[in-house]
């Protein structure tokens, strides 16, 4: 049984450490050299006649069938150990061999020696057959220990998985036969030189360049030096797997690409987004632009907060001097006139506390007053007779208490007759204004807000609006939208302006006057004068602008210096337009007649 060790191990019972080496076959011209066989040592107990002693005795041999089962097995430790301990030599044994044919031994050349010795008794190999012992031979000396196959062996002995030394020794002389048994011929012990050697070769390696010589491998080698040619089913193969790995990773990244993809077009992203945006510019604008107008007007607006009376409201107003005189709407102040309370608010948020100066409600204009509060911008104050229809306007106010609302629009129309208020049921609560029409949007709180050219020179007072249930007045349609559907209308400043400085300076306005009573139920086209005067008076007032000038009951004024009227109201508009002690020139219908008449206008105290 093959148990992994050398072959040419034999399993002797007992016989000299010599025995043990195995004899090598006769040379075959290989390049080989024999070498001298190992001699006993002097003095040893083994001895005898000459002619005996130089032959060893063989040790007996036993059918190796017969104690391994198989051939090549090895000796077993207990004979192994028989064999060093020294005795005298048992009977050669009869020689068992297998149902070979004999054969003669063959003839050794004669092998070049390193060095003439001495002749020496040879040491019989462990396949060859021992000659005859010599009568009267002194057994062979016995190894003390049984040899350890795993110990070290020394030089020149063959370890235990060691190859066989390279000894050779002249071939044994074949003992004489016993006439029934033939010749048992020597078994050549397996040349340990040279023995093949596996050649190193690089992974991936046909086993065909196994033997090719080695080389070092240089994985970055440009032409791939070092590398033994690769078979072409290799190749072929290799691109095979290349060509599925391409595609396998062709196919993962486009299910990953789409799940990214999905994923970003549904949340709109991986990350923290983050959107362009402009470096920061010149925050500076044009003067005659919006922005550019309301930088330069608000400093100058405030935000009024009323409460008197049992009501409250809230107005905005403007800065008219250094004193702290504010102008603004007579219907936002209008709940403080005996004992009100009035917060003026301006647009960097500091609050002073108001008084009312004066008020006219035909006007529709009241001047506060704040004290003790520095650093206030008045608004420069422009020229309305100089506004044109479609000029460029801008409205400051507080709409539904929102300070510093900014809006902007043009100039709609002019001298538009408006007639405001009326709340109180006696008339004397109306204003009758010769309004500038603007669409710029003006809601409940810009009333008092000043009306801004392209300069941001105050052009009028921002008073009414016009609802789609077509009533007029802040917040008033008769039911309908209480906002601005783009029909505003302010107070011409030069109107303001005359105003403003007489109630500064007097406490009241003075309005022109004509001196007659109109007729307000008359339905024809113009303005009629009654027949009789409020509380039975004459409709024409003795001595008065309309009684110089030559002006009759019945008489109908159809135009004021050219320009058309249709009803009383418009005729009051026109007449308060200018200011007293003017000439105007009325034309008239009297019994079918067109007739002119020039009166210089009167005046009378406001309320």
């Amino acid at each position: 049984m093959n148990n992994g060790k050398p072959n040419w191990w034999s399993r002797p019972s007992s016989a000299p450490e010599a025995a043990r080496i195995p004899s090598p076959p006769p040379a075959d011209g290989d390049g080989d050299f024999p070498l001298p066989a190992p001699q006993p040592p002097t003095g040893s107990p083994v001895g005898g006649p000459a002619d005996a002693s130089d032959a060893p005795v063989a040790p007996p041999v036993t059918d190796v069938t017969d104690v391994a089962g198989e051939a090549g097995s090895s000796a077993p430790p207990a004979a192994a150990e028989a064999a060093d301990i020294p005795g005298p030599a048992p009977a050669p044994p009869v020689l068992l061999t297998k149902s070979d044919p004999p054969a003669p031994a063959p003839e050794a050349p004669a092998p070049e020696a390193p060095a003439p010795q001495a002749p020496a008794p040879e040491a019989p190999t462990a396949g060859a057959p021992a000659p005859e012992a010599a009568s009267g031979a002194q057994p062979a000396p016995q190894p003390l220990h049984a040899p350890d196959e795993y110990r070290t062996p020394p030089y020149g002995e063959p370890g235990p998985w060691a190859p066989a030394p390279p000894v050779q020794r002249p071939p044994a002389p074949v003992p004489p036969q016993q006439a029934h048994m033939p010749p048992v011929p020597p078994q050549p012990y397996p040349q340990p030189h040279p023995q093949p050697q596996p050649q190193p070769h690089n992974v991936g390696m046909p086993p065909q360049a196994a033997g090719a010589p080695w080389t070092q491998y240089d994985p970055w080698g440009a032409d791939g030096a070092g590398l033994p040619p690769v078979p072409a089913k290799e190749k072929k193969s290799r691109k095979g797997l290349a060509v599925a790995g391409a595609l396998v990773f062709a196919l993962v990244t486009g299910v990953i690409g789409g799940g990214v993809g999905a994923y970003v077009e549904r949340n709109g992203g991986i990350s923290t987004v983050e959107l362009p945006q402009a470096d920061a510019g010149d925050t500076g604008r044009a003067p005659d632009s919006v922005a550019g107008i309301a930088a330069s007007a608000l400093p100058g607006v405030v935000t009024l907060h009323v409460k008197g009376g049992g009501s409250s409201g809230t107005g905005t107003g403007f800065v008219l001097d250094t004193k702290g005189h504010i102008l603004t709407n007579n219907h936002v102040v209008d709940a403080a006139e005996s004992s009100g309370d009035i917060s003026v608010t301006f647009s960097s948020g500091e609050t002073a506390r108001a008084k009312l100066v004066g008020k006219d409600s035909g006007y529709d204009l009241a001047v506060v007053q704040v004290t003790g509060v520095s650093g206030l911008k008045p608004l420069p104050l422009g020229n309305s007779d100089n506004v044109r229809v479609g000029d460029p306007v801008v409205a400051i106010g507080a709409p539904f208490d929102l300070s510093n609302t900014v809006t902007s629009g043009i100039i709609s129309a002019k001298e538009r007759p408006i007639t405001a208020g009326g709340e109180k049921g006696d008339g004397s609560d109306i204003s009758y204004v010769d309004a500038l029409q603007t669409d710029a949007p003006i809601n409940p709180g810009n009333s008092g807000g000043p009306l801004l050219d392209s300069k941001a020179r105050v052009v009028g007072i921002n008073s009414a609006i016009r609802a789609a249930g077509g009533g007029s007045g802040e917040g008033e349609g008769g039911g309908g939208q209480a906002g601005s559907i783009g029909l505003g209308f302010a107070i011409p400043i030069n109107q303001g302006k005359r105003v403003a400085e007489e109630l500064i300076n007097t406490g009241k306005a003075t309005h022109p006057v004509i001196g007659v009573s109109l007729d307000m139920q008359f339905n024809g086209d113009g303005a009629r004068v009654g027949e009789k005067g409020k509380d039975g008076s004459a409709a024409v007032t003795p001595g008065g602008p309309a009684a110089k000038a030559g002006l009759r009951p019945g008489d109908v004024i159809t135009k004021v210096d050219g320009q058309r009227v249709h009803n009383g109201e418009e005729l009051i508009v026109k007449i308060r337009a200018h200011r007293p002690g003017d000439r105007l020139e009325l034309t008239l219908t009297r019994d079918g007649k067109e007739l002119t008449k020039t009166l210089t206008l009167g005046s009378s105290q406001g309320t």
